[in-house]
C-alpha cells in the first residue's frame, strides 16, 4: 500500500506565506486560507480583476520547490473574455479562475493587495551644495551664412562657449535629429541642457528646446534595495524634492535574500535576464509615477543616480551576478558606472544620464558608498558605527583615520518576513509595543492610527499583523518583562505570570492581540519568531564585532542606525535585543534613509561623486564569509542581548530579569520528556 501524494504546496510572495491545499483549489481561495492579502470585489466571478496574480516558474532552491507552468490550470474563457474586454498584462492570471494543480510560487502584485504596502523611505531634510552635472543654458545662436559655412551644431557650440564658457561640447545623433527644428522654431534662440559630469570632463548637449524653457528639468535619486525601491525626484535648478515614491522590488518572487537570487540565476537558464527585466520595469513605472506626482513628464528627467547592493547593481546593469555567489566574490567592476537611460530601458528622456556610485567590495555595494557619502565616517572625530539595517545589512566603523566595512546576511525577518504574524509595513501592522513588567499587559500602536491600543479612538478591527519594528519591540519588551529569558525561550504561564503565554506544539507562544472572535487575526510571537529574530540580529552584531576586533577597540563613541527600517527602530529596544554592541542609549541615533540621502547628494553635487569615488578606495573591506571568528561572535550574539558581552551602558537604563526557562533548546508546552531542538 502506497501513501497518497501530498497536496500541492503553494508559496505566495512577497508575504512568504505558504501551505498545502487540495488539487483544484482556486488561487483566491488558497490565498484566503493562508491569510494572504489578495483583493477581490466581485466575489470570484472574474469581473473586477482585483485578484490578478503573477505565477513564477522555475527552480526555487530557497523554497525547495520547482514551480512549473502546469502547476496552474489552463487559461480559461473567463480570463480570455476579460483580457479581450479590458486587457490583462502578459503573465498575469485571475486568482479566482486559476486553480492549483501542483507545487507553485505565486506573486501578488501591489495593485492586487487590499492593504497596499507602504515603502517608508522619505527624503531626509539635508543641506546640499547645489552643483548638478546637468545645467540649462539659454543661448542666441548665429544664423547660417553662405559666406561663412558651418553646421547648426558647430554654431550652437560656439554660442555656448562665448556666452557661457562651455567649451568642447559634443552631442549625439539623436540630438542632431531635433536640433535644426528647435533652432528655427525658437528664432535661433534655444535653451540647451548640457551635462558635464565632472570638472574638466567634456560637456555633452542632451537636449535643446525652442526659446526660453520655463519648465524645470528633473533628476531622480534612486535607492534600489533588495526589498524596496525608493525614488526622490529633485528639481535640478533648485535642488528641491518635488515628489517621492516607492515600490516593492518585484525580484522578491525570485528570492527574498540576495543569495537566493544569485542561486536562481545559477539554476535557471535566463534567470538573470528575467530578474533584470523585472527590476527595470519596476524602475520605469516608479519613475513615471513619481514624475506624474511632481507634475512633470518622464521626458523631463535628464539625470538619474542609482545606489544599490552589488547583486542589484549587476542585475540592473544586465550583468549576471553568478560570480558573487562564491569566493572571492568578484565584481564585474567596482568603479562608478555611467550610461544612458536608454541602455537600461528606462522610459525617461532617452539621452538622460545614469550614474551608479562605486561599490566598496563584493558584498558591500554602492548603497554603502552612499551611506558613507551621507554620514561621512571618514571625517568623524569620534569612533562611529553605522549600521544600514535591511535584508542584507551593511556595516561601517571608523573615524577620520580609518574606516572598515562589511556586509552581514541578516535575512528578511527584520522586514516582517518569516514571522508567523509578520507582514511588511502597511496600514494595520503593529509597529510599536510596550509591556507592563508588573501586569504583563501589552499596549501597542499600528500603522495608520495615532491612538495606542488602550486609548480612545483605537480601532482594533484594522489590525492585520505585525511589521519589523513591531516584532523587534515586542521581543525586547518580552525580555524586559521576563516573558522570555536570555536564551530567547518563552516561558509558560506559571513561569512568566502571564496568561497570554499559550501552548504552541512543544513550545510556548505569547499572544499580543486575539481578534479571531470578530473575524480578525491572531497576532502572536511564537518560539520560531524569536529564533528568526535572534538569527538576524546575531548576524548583525557578529559583523559589527568583527570590525571592532579589526579596529582593536572594545567600546564605541556613537552608533548610527540607517535605512528605511533602521529609522523606525527604538535605540533602547535595539540594545535590549542586542542588535548592536553596547553603547550609551543617547549616543544611538537614526539617520533615516542615508543611502537615499547619499544618492541625492551625488545627484545634486557632481563634486560629491569624485569625493566618494576616492573615499571608497580607502575603506578597508572585511569579508564575513571567510572570517574565522564570525561564527564565534554569532553564537555569543544569539543570546538576548548577548551571552558574554556585559552591556554596562544598557544596564544603566534597563534591568533585565534573571530568568531561565529551559536553555537554548526551547520550552516544553506539551509535557513529557524535553527534546533539544535543532537550530
Amino acid at each position: 500500500m502506497t501513501d497518497a501524494p501530498a497536496d500541492p504546496l503553494v508559496i505566495f510572495t512577497p508575504s512568504g506565506r505558504r501551505g498545502r491545499v487540495p488539487v483544484g483549489t482556486p488561487v483566491l481561495q488558497a490565498a484566503r486560507k493562508l491569510g494572504v492579502d489578495l483583493d477581490s470585489v466581485c466575489g470570484g466571478r472574474g469581473i473586477c480583476s482585483r485578484c490578478q496574480i503573477a505565477p513564477s516558474f522555475g527552480e526555487f532552491s530557497k523554497h525547495g520547490v520547482v514551480s512549473r507552468p502546469e502547476a496552474l490550470s489552463e487559461w480559461n474563457t473567463v480570463e480570455q473574455r476579460y483580457k479581450d474586454k479590458r486587457g490583462l498584462a502578459e503573465g498575469r492570471r485571475l486568482g479566482c479562475q486559476a486553480t492549483i494543480q501542483g507545487d507553485v510560487v505565486i506573486d501578488v502584485p501591489p495593485e492586487s493587495q487590499v492593504h497596499r504596502q507602504i515603502v517608508r523611505k522619505r527624503a531626509e531634510a539635508r543641506e546640499i551644495t547645489l552643483d548638478p552635472a546637468l545645467r540649462l543654458h539659454f543661448v542666441e545662436v548665429a544664423e547660417p551664412d553662405m559666406h561663412l559655412p558651418s553646421g547648426d551644431l558647430e554654431r550652437l557650440c560656439t554660442a555656448l562657449e562665448e556666452q557661457w564658457g562651455v567649451s568642447g561640447a559634443t552631442a549625439g545623433l539623436p540630438l542632431l535629429h531635433r536640433l535644426q527644428k528647435a533652432l528655427r522654431e525658437g528664432g535661433w534662440k534655444v535653451t540647451a541642457a548640457v551635462h558635464t559630469p565632472a570638472e574638466g570632463a567634456p560637456p555633452r548637449i542632451l537636449e535643446v528646446w525652442p526659446g526660453f524653457r520655463e519648465r524645470p528639468v528633473w533628476g531622480a535619486a534612486i535607492d534600489l534595495g533588495s526589498t524596496t525601491i525608493a525614488c526622490h525626484l529633485a528639481n535640478l535648478q533648485t535642488g528641491e524634492v518635488g515628489a517621492s515614491g516607492g515600490v516593492m522590488n518585484p525580484q522578491i518572487r525570485f528570492g527574498e535574500d540576495l543569495m537566493s537570487r544569485v542561486s536562481y540565476s545559477m539554476m535557471n537558464p535566463g534567470g538573470a535576464e528575467e530578474m533584470t527585466a523585472a527590476v527595470r520595469r519596476a524602475l520605469a513605472e516608479l519613475l513615471a509615477g513619481t514624475a506624474k506626482e511632481a507634475g512633470a513628464e518622464p521626458a523631463d528627467i535628464l539625470e538619474t543616480v542609482i545606489v544599490c547592493n552589488p547583486v542589484m547593481h549587476h542585475l540592473v546593469l544586465g550583468i549576471d551576478p553568478v560570480e558573487l555567489g562564491w569566493a572571492p566574490f568578484a565584481l564585474a567592476t567596482s568603479d562608478a558606472v555611467s550610461c544612458s537611460a536608454a541602455e537600461l530601458s528606462l522610459d525617461i528622456h532617452p539621452d538622460a544620464q545614469v550614474y551608479l556610485l562605486p561599490c566598496i567590495a563584493g558584498h558591500v555595494g554602492a548603497d554603502a558608498a552612499a551611506v558613507a557619502l551621507s554620514e561621512s565616517p571618514h571625517t568623524s572625530d569620534d569612533l562611529v558605527l553605522i549600521v544600514d539595517v535591511g535584508t542584507n545589512a551593511e556595516i561601517q566603523l571608523g573615524d577620520r583615520n580609518r574606516v572598515l566595512a562589511c556586509s552581514s546576511p541578516t535575512g528578511p525577518a527584520f522586514e516582517g518576513a518569516q514571522i508567523s504574524s509578520g507582514q511588511r509595513a502597511a496600514d494595520g501592522a503593529v509597529e510599536r509595543v510596550r509591556i507592563d513588567p508588573a501586569t504583563k499587559a501589552p499596549r501597542f500602536r499600528v500603522i495608520g492610527q495615532e491612538a495606542w491600543s488602550d486609548e480612545a479612538g483605537f480601532d482594533a478591527s484594522r489590525i492585520t499583523g505585525i511589521c519589523g519594528s513591531g516584532i523587534i519591540e515586542a521581543i525586547a519588551e518580552m525580555r524586559l518583562a521576563g516573558i522570555i529569558d536570555e536564551d530567547g525561550v518563552i516561558g509558560s504561564p506559571e513561569q512568566t505570570g502571564s496568561g497570554r503565554c499559550v501552548a504552541d506544539g512543544r513550545t510556548w507562544a505569547w499572544v499580543l492581540h486575539d481578534g479571531t472572535a470578530e473575524g480578525g487575526p491572531l497576532v502572536s510571537v511564537t518560539q520560531n519568531d524569536v529564533r528568526a529574530i535572534q538569527l538576524a540580529k546575531a548576524a548583525l552584531t557578529a559583523g559589527a564585532q568583527l570590525l571592532m576586533d579589526r579596529m582593536e577597540v572594545e567600546t564605541l563613541d556613537r552608533v548610527v542606525l540607517a535605512g528605511a527600517f533602521g529609522a523606525h527602530i527604538s535605540p533602547l529596544h535595539a540594545l535590549v535585543l542586542g542588535m548592536i554592541p553596547d553603547c550609551a542609549v543617547d549616543k544611538v541615533t537614526s539617520a533615516g534613509n542615508a543611502a537615499g540621502t547619499g544618492a541625492r547628494i551625488a545627484l545634486l553635487n557632481r563634486g560629491a561623486r569624485r569625493e566618494i569615488e576616492q573615499v571608497v578606495r580607502r575603506i578597508e573591506k572585511i569579508e564575513t564569509a571567510i572570517e574565522p571568528r564570525f561564527q564565534e561572535h554569532f553564537v555569543g550574539a544569539m543570546a538576548i542581548p548577548h551571552k558574554t558581552a556585559p552591556y554596562p551602558e544598557l544596564g544603566r537604563v534597563a534591568t533585565l530579569p534573571a530568568v531561565s526557562y529551559g536553555g537554548a533548546g526551547g520550552g516544553d508546552a506539551g509535557g513529557g520528556r524535553r527534546r533539544r531542538r535543532r537550530g
